[in-house]
This record gives C-alpha cells, sequence and structure tokens, in this order.
C-alpha cells in the first residue's frame, strides 16, 4: 500500500483513533513548566528512535508555506511511502505530516513576529513542531509544545536542531480540561477533526480565556468539522492563504487554510 493511500487511513484516523486518545487521557493538575516537560534542553533521545526516524524521514522545507523552517517529514522519497503502515513499529506518524493549519499559523507567526513577541507561548497538538518553532524564531519569550504522542515530542527536538534551535520545552500529557494554564498565547491547527474533542477544546480554550484572558488563535483549511461546530460563529478571520500545489495534493483537494481568532462573548458556554 502507498503511502498516498496509507495518508488516506490517517486523515479518517484522526477521527477515530487519535480523538479517542485525545478525549481518554484526561489532564492533570495545574499545567506548569517544571513538572511537565518530558523533553527539553539537554535530554538526549534514544539512539535507536533517533536513527530510525533519521533514516526513515526526509529532511525538507519545500512545498509548505514556510520555507523557512527546516523539517522531517515523511515524503515520497521515504520508504514508508511504499510499506505497509503496520511496519511502521510505532504509533500512527500524524506528527510527520506538515498539516495545513499549522502551516498557516506558522506562517502567520513569521510574518508577524509582533504576535509572540515577547509573550508565553502554548502550541496546543504540535505534531512536527513548526508552529512552535516559528515562535521560537520571531521571539516568544517562553514556548510549551504539546502533543500526546512520545515520537512527535522526540521529533520536534530534532526538527529544532535542523534549525539550530535549543529544544523548547515538550509535553505530552493531554492537558485538554485540566486547570486553565496561564498563557499569553495558545495556538493550535488541525484540531477540530472530531465532534467530541471538538466540544472539549471549545470549553477549554473558553476556560482559558475567562481565567487568564489569553489569546487563542487556531489555523484551519476548512474541514467540515471545523466549519459546522458552534464555534465558528465565535470566531474572527485574520487571514487565509492559498496552499502550495503540493500541499494541495497531500490534503485531497483543500486550496487555502485560514487562522482564525477566537474570540467568545462574555457568556460563556458551560
Amino acid at each position: 500500500m502507498a503511502f498516498h493511500g496509507w495518508k488516506w487511513l490517517l486523515l479518517l484516523g484522526r477521527q477515530n483513533t487519535l480523538a479517542k486518545v485525545w478525549r481518554s487521557r484526561r489532564g492533570g493538575p495545574s499545567l506548569c513548566w517544571k513538572r511537565c516537560c518530558h523533553w527539553s534542553r539537554g535530554k538526549s533521545l534514544d539512539p535507536e528512535v533517533r536513527a530510525f526516524l533519521e533514516e526513515n524521514t526526509e529532511v525538507t522545507n519545500s512545498g509548505h508555506l514556510t520555507p523557512e523552517i527546516r523539517l522531517r517529514l515523511l515524503t515520497p522519497r521515504c520508504r514508508f511511502w511504499r510499506e505497509k503502515p503496520d511496519l511502521w513499529p510505532y504509533g500512527d506518524p500524524f506528527w510527520a505530516i506538515y498539516w495545513p493549519g499549522g502551516q498557516a499559523l506558522s506562517r502567520y507567526i513569521l510574518d508577524n513576529p509582533h504576535v509572540v513577541k515577547g509573550r508565553s507561548v502554548l502550541d496546543l497538538g504540535s505534531g512536527c513542531g513548526a508552529t512552535a518553532i516559528a515562535a521560537v524564531m520571531s521571539g516568544a519569550s517562553q514556548v510549551l509544545a504539546n502533543d500526546i504522542d512520545p515520537i512527535a515530542g522526540m521529533a520536534m527536538i530534532l526538527n529544532c536542531e535542523l534549525n539550530h534551535l535549543n529544544p523548547f520545552p515538550i509535553t505530552i500529557k493531554n492537558i485538554i480540561n485540566s486547570e486553565a494554564g496561564n498563557w499569553d498565547l495558545i495556538v493550535l491547527g488541525d484540531m477540530f477533526y472530531d465532534e467530541q474533542l471538538a466540544d472539549g477544546l471549545h470549553h477549554w480554550l473558553q476556560k482559558c480565556i475567562r481565567t487568564h484572558q489569553t489569546e487563542v488563535l487556531i489555523g484551519d483549511p476548512g474541514r467540515h468539522q471545523f466549519l459546522s461546530h458552534s464555534i465558528r460563529s465565535q470566531l474572527h478571520k485574520v487571514i487565509e492563504y492559498s496552499l502550495p500545489e503540493y500541499t494541495r495534493q497531500e490534503n485531497y483537494g483543500l486550496t487555502s487554510s485560514t487562522v482564525w481568532s477566537y474570540q467568545p462573548s462574555n457568556s460563556f458556554d458551560n
């Protein structure tokens, strides 16, 4: 089975397997920098995992909205583009695809560094870590990347190295529904792929805004689950980007991706 077909399974799987994992890993106590960081500066990677990732991904900065950022991704030149998916020894590699919502967020931050400069930033569902990397490049004072896949955390460290950055703190806890962290800005891309997960995100983000006046930016290419959710009525369109041809082909006809500012009304849902 070609990876093109496998990627389609990943797209469907986001609504099944990964969504269930996000929902099942309930958040713990209040998020803090020192207690939740599974990887950080100076943390060494498992040599076997590092070797596997370096052998089975390609370093690329083409075909995406952010040529300034180099990433290890699965591409047509990688072995697992052609191999059967069940031969991949780790969890489904959602992190190895540079999803269009994350591309839009990263492009916006790079073009508008004042959005993050001197601020604390949480990159929720970070995947390959591109948006967190963009925040560091643009002068954020603190960046925490969050993804529930430990292999994604390892890949983020490799991607920091590629871009000559010290690794930022990374947590693999599910922090949705945990006590709201005190962030200046939360960014999340491509997270609205399951209705129940979207509901959880909606209420948790509202809590963060209500408690700490956190700013929230959401990246999404216009998936049905996002556009049809009740959160859509509380979003302000910041900017829309036309996707490069390669990304369009990867995402089955999606042609653009948008950054939204989440601005809920003063009356919060229970």
